[in-house]
């Protein structure tokens, strides 16, 4: 008979050894097939019943050696099965037990759910709900909509489901009802729109009868809408032209920046009633630095208002979950449960301790501090991780992560490693992917998998990533900033599918997107130079185990000799006091009352207090300290032209108005408008640098600039160009001085403002190279940036040009606003003005719009009624870069491209039928 091993369950380690080699699980409905996937690229021709990869010509030859990972040696096989406090084993109130409690079902009648709520939830996996989730929806008020609520829950533990619960009973309780779901990043929120879509899919909203219905309301000569009665879900983000309205969705996924300008609108024109629900997610963000009190501005507005709006907030990281609830007026809840349990370990000098919890793991730390030789240690390793005989392993730690992550892809498994930068991300991918070549039991399916993701990833119209190319056939690849948004998607799609077994990540990874593993490996404690935080620590950790796919989740914290006492100091750490976001040195609360003026939620000093009085500040400082802030704030207000008063009656001025319109921060908006004026007395028409440098971004976007390209590109301007340089104060000499190695200095506030405009007139040219058609790819080698870099700065652009707009229209300068809206259409479609209208179709941007105008196809009526065989030559001559392929990996590659022509297709059909209908409608 076997050990036991854990507790109901063996490790990864323990299974891998007692199937020799192979792995192999029950196949679960939900269960991945597992397989043992050690192939890598080959650029040598391969055997002839092999798949062929693709190569590009200039890589041939060029191939690193294979490397093997080192072995890991299980010590105490009873102590490695030792659980976290995250286990479901642990006896806590919300553990399932035996019996069958019909309350755990979605159907339960005391939850009120339509049916098809109910099958769309089973269609999607969630048949029953946990336990804590039933006691938390069971709460006081909590289902009728009457109290507001504020809970915490580890990551993976199903605390996203109350809150789709109670939000979606408030939408389906009216027919006008409104709700809005605030997430921190773009990533999350269309994620979260694909999720909801599929649960509101057929789903009815219940509508008053004819016979409650006003006679003029029944008799109409409109015809119905079609989605009248359906749920509408809208994800908004970044920037658009359209100013959304309640009428154009029920359900509303925001980040922060547009769920705030959301509820100033609707608060603006008396709309804000509609509103029925409100989610906060990551609701431990409220104290960030940088974007946090925007989460307060909004819930402090609706407690202001005092009308019928639920409020939900939730996070996996809250500590003083107390003050929160008192602030919102909610009722709390607080869970352990997690359906996967994980095991934590500490990872130093080859030898990996296991932590039943975190003040084990404390302990075990403790002790390696105070024994120099681990041997003496009472807390014996678990497992210990041999050294390499190669030269690229010396390093215990990196030797360990390689070793670590080695073993779980040949078990079947995923994992994460975090590392803590964006090289240090390749770096350790392309190690990892060296050990895991030339595996003859690799699956030839699972290899056409990953030859298909290379297609697709070379099909992008910014060419496939060499590091890629090197270790995707391996089922490894890296996940940053730095790479673009499409490629960022296929990748983590293809893990979540189980086509890539290892991603290499920075921590944005941890917060950004759900991609849990079955090991969780962190490179180091730093990312960058800095230890990472407490609520980072657990996000990450909280990645482990996969529930449906994994018995268990592995951490390991991989710790340097040198940081050991630090890391005793963060593993000893509490999960950081929330406390308000108003009163830093970026004074917050100027940009609060400011909001509730220029809206006209307060006018007067009282008025305005019993605002401030509403605000988590108002629990997080003294009294004496938050009346001197707003008295300081209300003068500043006033000195920078934002504010007017008389007899103590508060007035926005129209500058003030244009900078809530716009969204700025007071010192961008400030900015803003020295700059537009100084360009209304002088502005250069004549070519298009000067209206490119207006809607270049004025936030902070920790540009470094390369002067030497700075000065070449310089030297390419035309007169227009130099006459916009000569406009903004910027001088040649100056660039060329820098060029040669010269300090900018930013002392001063004059030279502070300065060092701005050079750095805004640096991304200026980049916008210009983007909207006449230059490849991002190209734009990347060209100014030494990531492609994501560069992409997420048009991006940006987009978003800062649509509030830049609304500046221009609030302060009624038509004709600025008419030039900033021309030019974002140039930059979304990354073309010149002949292209705007191909530019409309899926798929077809910047250089591909002109290879298929210089090809015939001029117009969307052309590519509508082209056969899509006929667009696949286009589509491969806009490729960036040829590539030489087999017979059979060029089949494989147009095929991909069938499939994307003939979305080009249909997309195009539709734009043309639109344009049809448009024209029909004017001529009648």
């Amino acid at each position: 008979m076997d050990p036991p091993r854990g507790i109901f369950h063996k490790t990864t380690v323990q299974s891998t050894t007692l199937q020799q080699g192979s792995f192999h699980t029950t196949t679960l409905a939900g269960n991945k097939r597992p397989h043992v996937d050690d192939g890598g690229p080959s650029y040598r021709p391969p055997p002839a019943n092999r798949a062929v990869q693709f190569q590009r010509a200039s890589a041939l030859g060029k191939e690193p050696p294979k490397l093997t990972a080192s072995t890991i040696e299980t010590i105490d096989a009873n102590s490695a099965g030792q659980t976290s406090e995250y286990s479901q084993r642990r006896a806590i109130p919300a553990t399932p037990t035996s019996f069958v409690d019909r309350s755990l079902s979605l159907s339960f009648p005391r939850y009120g759910l339509p049916e098809s709520l109910v099958n769309n939830f089973k269609a999607l996996g969630l048949k029953d709900i946990y336990p804590w989730q039933k006691q938390c929806l069971l709460g006081p008020g909590l289902l009728n909509g009457s109290k507001n609520l504020v809970y915490t829950a580890p990551t993976g533990g199903g605390k996203s489901l109350v809150a789709d619960i109670l939000m979606l009973k408030r939408v389906l309780e009216d027919k006008d009802s409104k709700a809005l779901l605030v997430l921190p990043y773009v990533a999350l929120v269309q994620e979260k729109v694909r999720w909801l879509r599929n649960i509101v899919s057929g789903l009815k909203r219940r509508l008053p009868d004819d016979k409650d219905t006003p006679e003029k309301e029944r008799v109409s000569l409109w015809q119905k809408r079609a989605d009248e009665d359906s749920i509408r879900v809208i994800g908004f983000f970044g920037g658009g032209k359209v100013r959304a309205t309640w009428a154009d969705f029920d359900i509303g996924v925001c980040t922060f920046e547009k769920a705030n300008t959301l509820i100033n609108t609707a608060i603006n024109e008396c709309t804000i009633t509609k509103l029925r629900s409100v989610v906060l997610d990551e609701l431990h963000m409220v104290d960030d630095d940088h974007r946090g009190y925007l989460m307060e501005l909004i819930a402090t507005k609706l407690l202001s208002l005092e009308h019928d709006v639920q409020i939900v907030g939730m996070s996996a990281t809250l500590q003083n979950i107390d003050l929160l609830s008192r602030w919102l007026d909610a009722h709390t809840y607080c869970t352990f449960y997690r359906p996967v349990p994980v095991e934590e370990h500490l990872v130093h000098e080859g030898r990996i301790y296991a932590a039943a919890s975190t003040s084990g793991l404390l302990k075990t730390a403790s002790q390696l501090t105070s024994i120099s030789n681990a041997s003496q240690l009472h807390s014996q390793p678990v497992k210990i991780v041999h050294p390499s005989p190669h030269k690229e392993f010396k390093d215990p730690v990196l030797n360990a992560v390689v070793a670590l992550a080695t073993e779980t892809a040949r078990s079947g498994f995923g994992a994460l490693v975090f590392c803590n930068s964006r090289y240090g991300c390749e770096s350790d991918a392309r190690l990892i992917s060296r050990t895991l070549r030339d595996d003859r039991s690799l699956d030839p399916t699972m290899l056409e998998k990953r030859l298909d993701l290379l297609a697709d990833l070379r099909s992008l119209n910014t060419g496939l990533d060499p590091t890629l190319a090197e270790t995707i056939t391996s089922g490894v690849a890296f996940h940053h900033a730095g790479l673009t948004t499409e490629e960022r998607d296929l990748i983590a799609n293809a893990y979540d599918r189980g086509v890539l077994k290892i991603i290499t990540a920075t921590c944005s990874l941890a917060a950004g997107i759900n991609l849990p593993a079955r090991r969780v490996i962190l490179h180091n404690a730093r990312m960058g130079r800095d230890l990472i935080g407490p609520s980072m620590l657990r996000q990450m950790r909280g990645r482990a185990g996969r529930k449906g796919k994994d018995e268990v989740g592995e951490t390991y914290l991989c710790c340097r000799k040198d940081d050991l006492k630090e890391v005793i100091e963060l593993m000893h750490a509490e999960l950081p006091q929330i406390s308000s976001g108003l009163t830093t040195d970026k004074h917050r609360i100027q940009r609060a009352l400011l909001e509730i003026i220029a809206i006209r939620l307060a006018n007067s000093r009282d008025t305005l207090l019993d605002y401030i009085q509403r605000t988590l500040l108002n629990l997080s400082s003294e009294p004496d300290i938050i009346e001197s802030n707003v008295e300081s704030s209300l003068r500043d207000l006033a000195e920078m032209g934002f504010i007017q008063s008389e007899s103590d009656i508060y007035a926005a001025t129209q500058l003030g108005k244009a900078v809530v319109a716009s969204s700025l921060e007071l010192e961008d908006g400030a900015f803003v408008h020295r700059e537009m004026q100084r360009a209304l007395r002088a502005f250069v028409m004549d070519g298009e640098m000067h209206v490119l440098y207006m809607f270049t971004p004025v936030q902070d976007l920790s540009v470094a600039i390369n002067w030497q390209v700075f000065r070449s590109e310089m030297g390419g301007l035309d007169d227009s160009g130099l006459r916009v340089m000569t406009f903004l104060g910027l001088k040649p000499t100056q660039v060329n001085k820098m060029a040669q190695g010269g300090n900018l200095k930013e002392t001063t506030p004059e030279e502070k403002e300065v060092a701005r405009i050079y750095r805004r007139f640096y991304l200026a040219l980049q916008l210009r190279d983007i909207c006449n058609e230059m490849p991002i790819h190209i734009i990347s080698r060209k100014y030494d940036a990531p492609r994501g870099a560069v992409q997420t700065l048009a991006q940006t652009c987009q978003g800062f040009a649509a509030g830049m707009i609304k500046f221009c229209e609030q302060m009624n300068w038509g004709g600025m606003a008419a030039m900033l809206d021309h030019f974002s259409d140039r930059l979304s479609a990354g073309a010149k003005s002949d292209l705007l209208a191909l530019a409309k179709v899926t798929f077809i941007k910047s250089r591909t719009a002109r290879v298929f105008y210089e090809n015939g196809f001029k117009t969307v009526a052309a590519i509508a009624n082209a056969d899509p065989k006929e667009l696949v030559p286009i589509l491969m001559q806009a490729q960036p870069s040829k590539v030489r392929l087999k017979s059979k990996d060029e089949q494989k590659y147009e095929e991909k491209l069938l499939a994307k022509a003939k979305i080009i297709a249909d997309s195009a059909n539709r734009l043309w039928q639109m344009e049809m209908m448009q024209q029909v409608y004017e001529e009648e």
